[in-house]
């Protein structure tokens, strides 16, 4: 067992915040005067829905990557799927979906799949957190930063070919809302009568981790007391997969072993496994959060940004850009390189692009000083404009709980990193303060890290 007693013991409350503000770091930069910490979470997943569920199977080294079957796919696309040189993806286990309390209901002749995980994620972070705006003042106070990277491809996908056929009164007049990246957000924002900043971001797979930068940023300057933030995604089907596949970015060559074909940092890596899913956190203004005795993850302490300014998909061999975005994370987070605990990689599992990480993070940190490293992707594929969130609650929760999750499928890791990786099974982070990192990047050349802190302290 490598979390406290009793069993799942983050559906009790952490602890409420004192009133004593100590930094548990030493002396706060002052940009962050109004600090911002997080109190709640939500998860969808390909490993399974909700945040307890999800970190357990995480830590024991569950695969959520499977076969690629027919069912997964717009019936549409079906014809096409003996053609698709990828055969495995990472799907959220809709009977698992279908059985939460708190999973959105929604008509999928109006509502696409990504804006239903966003509202599930966006639930049950509400309810974890204990957050429920009821007053007029509440609502204009609390805002929603949800991103997607792709959106509804099957609906457009659809629509081109009506258009083709000569059918456009057949064109669905909910076309354009379940294809707009920003209806998660809108869906979130009206479900719950928020009247606070309505943002969303589309910075491909870096877009989960611009969304919860994007929100800090926010609460910091007083835009908002609370917001809900996150990324999700909901692309398995074959315009997608074809169109991944001809970048050549995904696995082909386990297409008969499915839950081997993702091994971030393994020399056996061949691409990525696209999967779906939805990240959502509830994010707070430090004396707001106190003065309604709320429970506290972590306290967001910095988000870096930066661009490669190099290529369209690839990075600069050095990593550059990533560099960049990780020391202006620790800037603005006022602390040093070795006072990170744990990485969350980006690392997708493709040749390339892991080792240009590894690169980069030796750089930062020092190769012979590494903190601990894995890439949670083994376990759930690579959920794109999600996946930035999704990993963030994963290093929130190896922060409060002082565990590493492993990297799965790493059996014959790359040597660069070989002293940091987190393998087969999770690693304890040392006791006392604690400071996490969750990388993030996405095609365009567009990099996001995050520093994440142990909540303030009596």
């Amino acid at each position: 067992m490598f979390w406290p007693s009793p069993v799942r013991p983050w559906l009790q409350p952490l602890r409420q915040l004192s009133t004593n503000l100590a930094d548990p770091f030493g002396d706060l930069p002052p940009q962050l005067a109004r600090r911002v910490v997080v109190t709640g979470l939500g998860l969808v997943t390909p490993l399974g829905v909700g945040v307890a569920t999800v970190w357990e199977r995480l830590l024991a080294g569950a695969s959520g990557v499977r076969k690629l079957e027919a069912a997964d796919l717009p019936e549409a696309h079906r014809l096409v799927l003996p053609q698709l040189p990828c055969q495995v993806v990472a799907c959220v286990p809709q009977d698992e979906l279908a059985a939460v309390p708190w999973a959105a209901q929604e008509d999928p002749r109006r509502t696409a799949r990504f804006m239903s995980y966003a509202l599930t994620a966006a639930a049950e972070a509400l309810q974890d957190s204990g957050w429920h705006p009821e007053t007029a003042e509440q609502r204009r106070a609390t805002g929603v930063a949800i991103g997607a990277g792709m959106s509804s491809t099957a609906d457009m996908a659809e629509a081109g070919v009506l258009l083709a056929e000569g059918k456009l009164r057949r064109l669905s007049p909910y076309f354009v809302p379940k294809t707009l990246v920003n209806m998660a957000a809108g869906a979130v924002s009206i479900k719950y009568g928020l009247q606070g900043p309505n943002h969303a971001v589309a910075t491909a797979c870096a877009t989960g981790a611009h969304a919860l930068g994007d929100a800090f940023s926010m609460i910091r300057r007083g835009d908002a007391d609370v917001m809900l933030a996150g990324g999700t995604e909901s692309c398995v089907d074959a315009v997608a997969l074809a169109g991944f596949s001809r970048l050549k970015a995904l696995s082909t060559q386990f297409n008969d072993d499915p839950a081997a074909a993702s091994r971030p940092f393994d020399a056996r890596r061949d691409g990525f496994v696209m999967g779906e899913g939805a990240g959502v956190v509830v994010m707070e203004e430090l004396g707001h959060a106190m003065r309604r005795g709320a429970t506290v993850y972590g306290e967001v302490r910095g988000y870096g940004m930066s661009g490669d300014a190099h290529h369209i998909t690839q990075p600069p061999a050095d990593g550059g850009g990533a560099q960049l975005a990780m020391l202006r994370a620790l800037a603005r987070a006022g602390l040093a390189a070795e006072q990170i605990c744990y990485i969350n990689a980006h690392a997708t599992s493709t040749p390339q692009g892991d080792d240009i990480e590894q690169r980069a993070i030796a750089a930062v940190f020092g190769a012979d000083s590494l903190p601990a490293v894995s890439s949670t992707k083994g376990a759930t594929g690579h959920l794109l404009g999600a996946a930035g969130a999704v990993e963030a609650i994963f290093s929130l929760l190896a922060l409060r709980y002082g565990i590493a999750p492993p990297t799965v499928n790493l059996t014959s890791p790359d040597p660069a990193l070989l002293a940091g990786l987190v393998a087969g099974t999770p690693r304890r982070l040392p006791t006392g303060p604690r400071a996490v990192l969750s990388n993030s990047f996405g095609f365009g050349g567009t990099n996001a890290a995050l520093v994440f802190a142990t909540a303030p302290c009596v």
